[in-house]
């Protein structure tokens, strides 16, 4: 059963919401994945947000361009901790989907990755689920020493 839910405002979002899901992959956490458009597509946004924990999802991913609605109107129906990602836009470069998602009101909160910053809002979706899984915390400190493994100690001119 999924346990994640990454969703994303149209199909054009996906190759970077993907970055989600290929952590998410890497870890070994169950998600699914849906189009869940704001604006076009409201009643699938109430009913994947009302349904959401009778489901058995404990963190929603929602990435969205431009006005970048969905992770705000994601946070106002349902209780689950929602991560926004800012989808990169041609006329504002993001700037404009980041300052969207970044601007909600007291009550509302979502955890703001930065502008594509999908790969870490599946790392913070695998950090909050490891909070109760003692083997998923096992996995997130390996991945990380082997992150830190990866990094060297000088530079090179290779």
């Amino acid at each position: 059963m999924a346990e994640v839910g990454i969703i994303m405002g149209s199909q054009s979002d996906w190759p970077t919401m993907k970055d989600a899901a290929l952590v998410l992959d890497e870890l070994g956490v169950a998600y699914e994945t849906r189009i869940v458009s704001a604006h076009r597509t409201p009643d699938r946004l109430w009913d994947y947000g009302k349904t959401a924990v009778e489901r058995g999802l404990r963190v929603i991913i929602a990435g969205a361009g431009g006005a970048a609605h969905l992770p705000g109107m994601m946070a106002s129906k349902t209780r689950l901790p929602v991560i926004g990602v800012p989808v990169q836009t041609k006329a504002l470069a993001g700037v404009d989907s980041l300052y969207s998602i970044l601007q909600m009101p007291r009550g509302y909160p979502v955890a703001t990755m930065a502008i594509g910053g999908a790969a870490n809002a599946g790392l913070m979706a695998v950090g909050i689920l490891a909070l109760s899984d003692p083997a998923l915390a096992a996995r997130l400190d390996a991945w990380r020493a082997t992150l830190s493994a990866s990094i060297p100690e000088e530079p090179s001119d290779a």
